[in-house]
């Protein structure tokens, strides 16, 4: 399949949408080991970007986008709409969440 578009609107100027699949989510969850997190405790002490959770964020974030793609193109879909991310960080565990609308579009 073609690369998939991925909207936070509700329309894509340019396409129209030929079918509505409904609700997608992509969901991913990770955490950092013991060694890591001591690291990083001690770098709040003096202030900064804490790097590592940083990175932690990002892929967590990135790997939703992937099983959110996954669930779109087992649906038949090749756009998502409405896209919005939902994250949680509580102790040493990152949750995201993306979801939307999966749809088909053509140029028009």
């Amino acid at each position: 399949m073609a690369e998939l578009l991925i909207v936070t609107s509700n329309d894509i100027p340019g396409y129209k949408i030929t079918e509505v699949y409904g609700e997608v989510f992509g969901l991913a969850t990770r955490s950092r080991h013991i060694g890591s997190n001591i690291g990083q405790g001690l770098k709040t002490v003096v202030g900064g970007e804490i790097q590592g959770y940083t990175k932690l964020q990002r892929e967590t974030r990135d790997h939703a986008i992937e099983r959110l793609i996954e669930a779109t193109e087992a649906k038949g879909g090749n756009a998502v709409i409405a896209m919005r991310f939902d994250s949680s960080t509580f102790q040493n565990i990152d949750s995201v969440a993306a979801y939307g609308t999966a749809v088909r579009i053509e140029k028009g």
